[in-house]
This record gives C-alpha cells, sequence and structure tokens, in this order.
C-alpha cells in the first residue's frame, strides 16, 4: 500500500505542478545579448522579455531571477507606452531607471523589449549608442520568425 500511495503522490505532483523552463531560447537573440555585454563592460545583465511579460532570452546576474524580470519590464514598457502617448500623442522608444546600484534601460523591439542592466559608473550615452540598434536587430529577427 506504501508503494502505491508514494507512486500516486507522484504522479499528482506532476500533474499540479507548473513547469518553470520555457523554450530553448533563440540562438541569434543570445548572441546579440553576450555580444553587448562584451561590448560594454558595465552591464551586469541583458534580458529580451515579450510585451505580455514572457521571458524570451535572457543573460542576468545569478541573484536576478529572470522570469520576475521580464514580468517587471513589460509593465514598465506598457506604462510607458501609454504616457508617452498621453503626452505627445506619439510612440515610446525608451526608459531609462536610475537607481542608486545602477541603471535599468528598457527599449521597445518590437513585439519584445531589451532590457539592459548596468552600473551606477557606466555612461548611458555610450550604453544607448550599443543598445539601440540591438534592439533593432531583436525585433527584426523576431519578427521574421
Amino acid at each position: 500500500m506504501t508503494a502505491r500511495r508514494t507512486r500516486l503522490g507522484e504522479l499528482m505532483g506532476r500533474l499540479t505542478k507548473v513547469g518553470m523552463s520555457g523554450p530553448e531560447p533563440n540562438a541569434m537573440v543570445m548572441a546579440q545579448l553576450h555580444a553587448l555585454r562584451a561590448r560594454v563592460p558595465q552591464l551586469t545583465g541583458t534580458l529580451v522579455a515579450s510585451n505580455d511579460g514572457l521571458l524570451v532570452a535572457h543573460d542576468l546576474p545569478p541573484g536576478v531571477e529572470p522570469s520576475t524580470m521580464a514580468a517587471m519590464a513589460a509593465a514598465h514598457l506598457a506604462l510607458s507606452h501609454r504616457l508617452a502617448a498621453a503626452a505627445f500623442d506619439g510612440g515610446f522608444h525608451e526608459v531609462v531607471v536610475r537607481g542608486v546600484g545602477g541603471h535599468v534601460v528598457i527599449y521597445a523591439a518590437g513585439w519584445t523589449s531589451l532590457t539592459v542592466l548596468a552600473d551606477a559608473e557606466a555612461n548611458v550615452g555610450r550604453l544607448h549608442l550599443e543598445s539601440r540598434p540591438v534592439a533593432r536587430a531583436i525585433a527584426d529577427h523576431l519578427a521574421a520568425d
């Protein structure tokens, strides 16, 4: 009876648990994220998420939970879109959050967004110079898929 109960518990556990692994990240997107981090040493992490908060790919440090960051980036992106539309009756490109420990920059990238995390000492101008083309390349690549 104990073996039967154990087996039933295992089956119920598999049926009720939501799997945390997602689809395999796109190789081109991952290559873009790694190349961006290599070009800008002050970057501490990068993430691509869909506009509804689903994780597409990430290169984040161990202390940052990717799914949570993807959801927060999507929420901030949606709010930024609405703010830009209300203030300027136009589109949205990027938002910079400057905190005590560093910067979080979210770039619109088609149906996704590129989020970059950088040290407090990072040159934001250089960050934009390097990150904007990456956001466009990711948007173009994912739109073609």
